[in-house]
């Protein structure tokens, strides 16, 4: 699930781990390439995935020891 690390619930002034809440789910995404779901709660930032081939893989020295493929 992601949430905010501060809490268990999506009011950040309850600390803890509160009794009788109820958690709003914000929106829910599919992660496709993993294979699952996962619920948002709250306010909170998520990363984007990673490609199939890292960039590092682009990057070479040429015989003039100059750096290429570096976007």
């Amino acid at each position: 699930m992601a949430k905010t690390y501060l809490s268990l619930n999506h009011d950040p002034t309850l600390k803890g781990a509160p009794k009788d809440y109820i958690r709003p789910i914000r929106e829910v995404r599919a992660s496709v390439g993993a294979g699952y779901i996962y619920p948002i709660v709250g306010e909170m930032r998520t990363m984007p995935g990673l490609g199939t081939k890292p960039a590092l893989m682009n990057v070479d020295v040429d015989a003039d020891g100059e750096v290429v493929g570096m976007f």
